[in-house]
């Protein structure tokens, strides 16, 4: 449950990110979306293989609880992750917009007249 809030999160804040520079929402929406699973599934595989190399038992010992200190730390770990990839992106959308030749020529264009 606990997972589907910080998705619905994620989709609405890099959607915000998408409207404010001019991009289509839905697409940096999805982007969220797939880098929180994608961020979930990678700690929570290399948990599991530094688990079983460390205890080869683990897997016949493992209680399959929903909740517990590891998904807390997970979620965590994705959202930082969501986070981080959140400011590359508002970075480089900033750059493109101080750089962007076509707001240049209306300028130049405006001065003239």
């Amino acid at each position: 449950m606990m997972s589907i809030i910080i998705l619905v999160g994620a989709y609405r804040y890099y959607a915000g990110l998408a409207e404010r520079f001019g991009k289509t929402k839905w697409h940096f929406g999805l982007l969220a979306i797939g880098l929180y699973i994608g961020f979930q599934i990678f700690f929570m595989t290399s948990y599991e293989v530094f688990m079983v190399f460390n205890n080869p038992n683990y897997l016949n010992e493992n209680n399959y609880t929903g909740f517990s200190g590891i998904n807390i730390i997970s979620w965590l770990f994705a959202i930082g992750g969501v986070y981080g990839i959140y400011r590359i992106l508002e970075n480089r959308f900033k750059k493109g917009i101080t750089k962007s030749p076509a707001l240049e020529i209306e300028e130049i264009e405006n001065k003239e007249l």
